[in-house]
């Protein structure tokens, strides 16, 4: 294929959108305006009282809720964040698929893959919170869906990030056999691999909920979180277990991968310190993602040093670990990678200008 089929020569017809600042602005009024009503609809008092099932027993536990304002403050907060992240995130999506210099090359989908994965993930997040802030409570099933997708998601990432590696290293120690091993084909293959790997981690926590709850529960409403649905003690066990096994493999293949790299560094090869910095990044993008494994812990140790802050707490430790990370993949290629950075540009802020054909970079 020669560099001519590269070119893609964007429409004539115009698309009219809102900038990213008016799309927030509306966006945010809206949300402000529902947040408002609702809230104060259903606000009796500060600190409500819930009712739970468990195990076909009821019991109530005071749950405290912040003040209009605060809500307020802290679902425009997301909300802004949310939009502007996945409004970069779509911009990366969209100059992914309108170029074939992209969606013909595996790194690349990889990373597109990681990029609708962190898009999936701040969706799912704020949706529930906002909607925790509006309605409190969910339908129990409703919940396991909005979940399930989430955990989907969140598996995933660090699983493309050791694929992501090792195709970086083959490409810099295996230069000559690299389209050989790294197809689009397998590629895809791969990321089915993935969502199997990331299913099978999951499932077995939705059938013991089916086989252990009653249908009365499914039919209720709780606080949505993970430990309100599947409750059964051995599934944190099984999920302390298989987050381990899944952080050893990523975390082992990124090792050997950034050494092996390394090495081939020495010779003073550009690519290579280009894909020594890279998987570097990767480990980054990794340390962020074993956040999330660990953050009812620091919610719990937080809360036991500072217990009247707990509503502070939970909020700042959720945006840390749950939306701040999914700035990382942007600036990973859609700002180090010069070729990806020009298509880049013209998308993020709806400019049309036409495209001249180029020798091919490959991104590191």
């Amino acid at each position: 294929m020669n560099s001519s089929s590269y070119n893609y020569n964007v429409s004539s017809g115009l698309s009219y959108r809102d900038s990213l600042s008016t799309a927030v602005a509306k966006n945010v009024i809206v949300l402000a305006l529902g947040l408002t009503i609702n809230y104060i609809n259903a606000l009796e008092d500060p600190v409500s009282i819930m009712s739970l099932s468990n195990t076909g027993r009821n019991f109530t536990t005071p749950v405290y809720r912040d003040t209009l304002q605060t809500a307020v403050v802290k679902n425009v907060i997301t909300v802004v964040l949310c939009i502007s992240i996945n409004y970069i995130n779509s911009a990366l999506i969209h100059t992914f698929k309108k170029h074939q210099v992209f969606n013909m090359n595996p790194r690349y989908i990889l990373y597109i893959h990681l990029v609708i994965n962190d898009i999936i993930l701040l969706t799912i997040f704020t949706l529930i919170q906002v909607l925790s802030y509006i309605v409190f409570t969910l339908n129990v099933s409703l919940c396991i869906i909005l979940l399930m997708i989430a955990i989907f998601a969140n598996l995933n990432n660090p699983l493309t990030l050791a694929v992501m590696a090792v195709e970086c290293y083959i490409a810099i120690c295996f230069p000559l056999r690299h389209t050989q091993i790294c197809t689009v084909k397998k590629t895809y293959v791969v990321i089915g691999l993935i969502w199997v790997l990331s299913t099978l981690s999951i499932l077995p926590d939705l059938f013991v909920a089916l086989a252990t709850e009653s249908m009365e529960f499914f039919q209720s409403r709780v606080f949505c979180l993970r430990e309100n649905i599947f409750r059964n003690p051995y599934l944190r066990e099984k999920r302390d277990i298989s987050n381990t096994v899944f952080l050893v493999i990523v975390w082992l293949t990124l090792l050997y991968t950034y050494f092996r790299i390394l090495f081939a560094a020495q010779a003073a090869s550009t690519d290579a310190k280009k894909a020594r910095n890279t998987v570097l990044l990767h480990g980054f993008q990794l340390l962020l993602c074993m956040l999330t494994y660990v953050f009812h812990l620091m919610i719990e140790s937080l809360t036991y040093l500072f217990p009247k802050g707990v509503l502070a707490i939970r909020f700042a430790i959720s945006i840390f670990v749950q939306v701040l990370p999914r700035l990382i993949s942007p600036a990973v290629y859609g700002l180090r990678d010069k070729t990806f950075r020009k298509y880049l540009k013209r998308h993020l802020f709806c400019t049309s200008v036409n495209t001249h054909p180029q020798k091919f970079v490959r991104p590191l």
